[in-house]
């Protein structure tokens, strides 16, 4: 998080920001910081476990249904990013899914590390927490590989339009490039490597 604002004359907002934090299911340790130092929140994320996607999805879908809304084929609500799940949707994913994620709140200087796969949403100023600026890097480590070329293969199916569709990662080029610099380490210390 590289900043965070709070409008003048907007100091009375604490306590909105508090129920925010409070709201989203954040541990005690959180609320502390929050409300003992003077550090400005940004952003409150809920964060899940790569391996619920499919039981995320389905309950979206399913919640979908609920309220009448369309399920096409080639839209995903996580993908889509359609959804926010409140507390009540938290309450009823984890009793209906056994599904529960992690609520992180971002303060000034704070960096979130996502793991690749793992569903994830933010509240911002949008939703109740100060004016923020974030900056996000995607990268790929080698143990998160096989999350990047899954994802890569749910792109596939998202239609041409929609922003996600394209295969910003590159993942089959980074694994390539791995493997070709591996192998050219290898081969320049081959000598060094054998065994008399």
């Amino acid at each position: 998080m590289v900043y965070v604002g709070i409008p003048k004359g907007q100091a009375d907002q604490e306590e909105e920001v508090l129920k925010t934090i409070q709201d989203g299911d954040s541990d005690e340790l959180t609320i502390k910081r929050f409300t003992e130092s003077r550090e400005k929140p940004g952003a409150l994320w809920h964060i899940y476990a790569a391996k619920d996607t499919e039981k995320i999805r389905e309950f979206l879908k399913k919640v979908a249904e609920e309220q009448g809304q369309e399920n096409p084929v080639d839209h995903d609500p996580i993908h889509d990013q359609s959804w926010y799940l409140d507390r009540p949707l938290r309450k009823r994913l984890h009793q209906e899914y056994g599904v529960q994620g992690w609520a992180i709140v971002q303060f000034l200087g704070d960096v979130v590390f996502i793991p690749a796969g793992a569903p994830h949403q933010a509240r911002t100023r949008v939703h109740n927490l100060y004016s923020c600026i974030k900056v996000a890097e995607d990268f790929v480590s080698p143990e998160h590989v096989k999350h990047c070329f899954w994802l890569t293969q749910e792109f596939r199916y998202l239609s041409h339009t929609h922003t996600n569709h394209e295969d910003k990662l590159q993942v089959k080029n980074v694994i390539y490039h791995a493997v070709k610099d591996a192998v050219g380490i290898l081969r320049a210390n081959e000598s060094s490597l054998s065994r008399p």
